[in-house]
């Protein structure tokens, strides 16, 4: 888990520093490339929009802005993941959001791995590659392999992507400004630690049990306005 900070000045001027050049110098380092791909300046970044799992219009959304690097995440990815997804996303009480919240300056792999997350997102398996790169976090880290993309790409062949189309999709770079859209509204949302999961109006910082993550929402969902009832079907409508 990753120690809040007094102030996120500092770290918000890192992180833009190290997405727009820096990112892209590492990964020119990791890949041998002479030229990497940096954005231009000023470049306009999409809209913050994360990664959904599940009914959009569930009762209640559960947000994470996490860092794929980070202990903590991948504490809360495997620990209390499973649970989240089959009792409140499956059974429709909560949708659940991940935003990118690469923390490259303490974590010098963990744009590689964004930047892999969102090339499966481009077979639709975002959700299949967040999980293999979360438990199989102390393989590709900064502590274990100057390399993470010779040990990630064997993730993206088990999920069954076309090899060719997320290579491309790696070598270009192309979701740098989704990563920084994401990471630029945790900052507005004063996000500074990871995982920071925030349901409704309430920030939690360094994450929560599921059984916490729970009762937050049952008390929303609670609390929301009811369902408009059905409209009973008159007489000439069963017609056939």
């Amino acid at each position: 888990m990753t120690p809040k900070k007094k102030s996120n000045t500092g770290f918000i001027a890192v992180i833009g520093v190290v997405l727009l050049a820096g990112g892209a110098a590492l990964w020119g380092t990791m890949q041998n490339k002479p030229k990497p791909i940096e954005l231009p300046a000023g470049t306009a970044l999409p809209q913050a929009e994360g990664y959904l799992r599940g009914n959009p219009n569930a009762p209640v959304s559960i947000v994470e802005f996490a860092d794929f690097e980070c202990p903590g995440c991948g504490q809360f990815a495997t620990l209390q993941g499973p649970d989240i997804k089959t009792r409140l996303v499956d059974a429709g009480l909560a949708n659940f959001r991940f935003y990118d919240f690469p923390l490259t300056q303490i974590h010098g792999n963990t744009l590689f791995a964004h930047l892999a997350a969102a090339c499966a997102n481009d077979q639709g398996k975002f959700w299949e590659m967040h999980d293999q790169l979360f438990a199989s976090q102390p393989e590709w880290s900064t502590q274990s392999t100057t390399n993470p993309r010779k040990v990630i790409e064997p993730l993206a062949q088990a999920i069954g992507l076309d090899m060719a189309a997320y290579n491309g999709c790696m070598d270009s770079q192309k979701h740098l400004p989704r990563i920084q859209a994401n990471a630029a509204e945790g900052q507005q949302r004063g996000v500074n630690s990871t995982p920071t999961i925030i349901v409704g109006n309430k920030v939690y910082a360094g994450g929560l049990t599921f059984d916490q993550l729970k009762k937050v929402v049952d008390s929303l969902a609670a609390a929301a306005p009811a369902a408009a009832p059905a409209v009973a079907p008159t007489p000439d409508s069963t017609k056939k």
